[in-house]
């Protein structure tokens, strides 16, 4: 008597961004069978690339900068291949990018520390060099503490952060002051305090409010250089689909879910907007989490507080087809306002448009010739503005807006780079606002990062990757934990796709190498008593009420 084969667990996936091709290629490798769910007509969400009409000119719609290339190394390692095997060429930008402050002035930064110590003494004189190995080595303290507590450590509840290894090394993270006050210590010029904390935008955050662990991301600019994919972006979560198109997953794209459905407490599939009705054991959304919160599940107290939780910013970016090459600029240049405070203020605390703002160009066609003709460039300027609130514009006012901000940028451009003739050079234009990355991507508020990174939206306090009160339902992505940011997202999602195996009982790709301290905290809660839960909550409020008393 032949056995009768055992069936395969079903996964549906919404959303085809860097978090959901990630894990349709791990939960297709660990044996699912896989259906993943886009409402646009391509793969990466956010980090996808398009050209204009011609076809010559193409553009990164949102990530340009490719950091932590160890987490990139991983999720490929896991998945029993690597970048280069799924034709992934990365070039080193160098220099990094360049900053352009308003008196002309340029900070080149580099991964050379040769050309970092003439630059930096330059401004901080003959013992700047030695704060500025002060303030790497506090950023690769930051980035190995996190590898192991944050990036490798899934968090499933308060109870979780009390852990003596995280709580002994919380300090050490300095996620009570912010990544400013943390440049001060080092740089002693206003001019490198505001070079070595701008990187904070990464996230989508002011300087003066990320929390100091955040300049780790200086450090792996500094340390391990900023890197750039042949071809565009994209081309990673590409090769995640493929990877899991062998593994058997299905992409279904043009393919807008209009709720997950729910019996008994359960995650039993979804249905699409045309009607159709899909049938699975486990649902993951990689969607903007509080919009699928409130739009593709019911209403509960836990959606309308998380639509009251702070965002990160958005932008308005521009995608320039351009007449002729731009020698003045690199792959990466930044230009800083003036009121350099002033500005994120406008958009953190106001909500508003700065009206003078700082900006960063991106000119692909540097590094890769591929995104532009010979003789010509493809530039791409991104704006960070307030998410959208009241204190933003009426849609019907946004052209106005626009129009004004593109003079801004345009007249700043010409002025610090001495290119009188910059506008004449613009062939065709394309442009996303507020309101267009809402629409096309479903963000909340239009915000291009997802929730913000304050303390209270990190660790335990930031949303599960498993939902607060369904089960088999989990989420990836910006908003989740551990966080915003490709690399960072590629992590999430290995933590989502392990924990999904752990609570179905069934056994990780040896290839994975997830360690028995990556699962514990999970299981070790899972098995929880109540008495253990309220000796580690009052454990943490101690904690916090220590962290609040610091921060003051």
């Amino acid at each position: 008597m032949v056995a009768r084969a055992q069936k395969k667990p079903t996964a549906i996936i919404v959303g085809a961004g860097i978090g959901g091709t990630a894990s349709a290629a791990r939960l297709s490798q660990a044996g699912f069978d896989v259906t993943v769910l886009e409402k646009n007509d391509f793969a990466g969400g956010r980090c996808s690339i398009f050209t204009d009409p011609t076809g010559q000119h193409r553009f990164d719609t949102g990530p340009s900068l490719y950091l932590i290339p160890r987490l990139f190394d991983e999720a490929f390692k896991d998945l029993g291949t690597s970048l280069d095997k799924e034709g992934i060429k990365l070039v080193k930008c160098e220099p990094n990018y360049r900053i352009v402050f308003p008196d002309k002035e340029v900070v080149e930064m580099s991964s050379d520390l040769t050309k970092m110590k003439q630059e930096v003494e330059r401004w901080e004189g003959e013992k700047g060099f030695e704060g500025f190995l002060g303030f790497l080595k506090e950023g690769h303290a930051h980035m190995e503490l996190s590898m192991v507590h944050v990036l490798h450590r899934n968090f499933t509840s308060l109870l979780s952060m009390v852990r003596p290894s995280l709580i002994v090394n919380l300090r050490k993270l300095h996620p009570f002051v912010s990544v400013y006050s943390r440049a001060t210590k080092y740089f002693k010029t206003e001019r490198m305090r505001k070079a070595f904390t701008f990187a904070a935008m990464y996230l989508g955050m002011s300087p003066f409010d990320a929390l100091g662990a955040y300049n780790l991301l200086q450090y792996t600019e500094h340390c391990e250089g900023i890197l750039y994919p042949l071809g565009g972006f994209a081309q990673v979560p590409l090769a995640l689909q493929r990877i899991a198109e062998r593994n058997g997953a299905i992409f279904k794209f043009n393919s807008t879910v209009k709720r997950v459905t729910v019996e008994g407490g359960q995650a039993r599939g979804v249905e699409l907007e045309n009607g159709e009705k899909l049938k699975a054991d486990i649902v993951l959304v990689n969607a903007d989490l509080v919009w699928s919160m409130a739009h593709l599940y019911e209403e509960t107290s836990y959606s309308k507080r998380l639509e009251e939780k702070p965002v990160s910013c958005s932008s308005i970016s521009f995608y320039w087809s351009m007449k002729k090459k731009i020698p003045q600029l690199n792959s990466h240049t930044i230009f800083l306002a003036e009121e350099y405070r002033e500005s994120f203020d406008s958009i953190f605390r106001d909500h508003k448009i700065p009206h003078e703002p700082s900006f960063y160009v991106n000119v692909p066609s540097r590094h890769d010739p591929s995104a532009a003709p010979a003789d010509k460039d493809s530039v791409i300027v991104l704006v960070p503005v307030g998410h959208l609130s009241a204190a933003l514009p009426k849609s019907s006012d946004w052209d106005k807006v626009v129009e004004e901000t593109r003079v801004k940028i345009i007249t700043e451009i010409e002025r610090r780079l001495d290119l009188p003739n910059f506008r004449d050079l613009i062939e065709h234009e394309t442009i996303n606002t507020p309101i267009t990355w809402g629409q096309k991507f479903n963000l909340h508020r239009g915000s291009i990062l997802g929730l913000s990174h304050d303390f209270f939206n990190v660790l335990a306090f930031r949303p599960k990757t498993r939902h607060p009160t369904v089960k088999n339902a989990y989420f990836v992505g910006a908003s989740a934990h551990p966080g915003t940011g490709v690399p960072i997202v590629l992590a999430g999602a290995r933590m989502a796709t392990t924990q999904i195996l752990d609570d179905l009982k069934l056994p990780i790709p040896k290839q994975w190498e997830v360690t028995p301290s990556e699962l514990a905290t999970h299981r070790t809660l899972r098995d929880a008593a109540g008495g253990a839960t309220i000796l580690g909550l009052l454990t943490l409020l101690i904690a916090v009420l220590i962290a609040l008393y610091m921060r003051q």
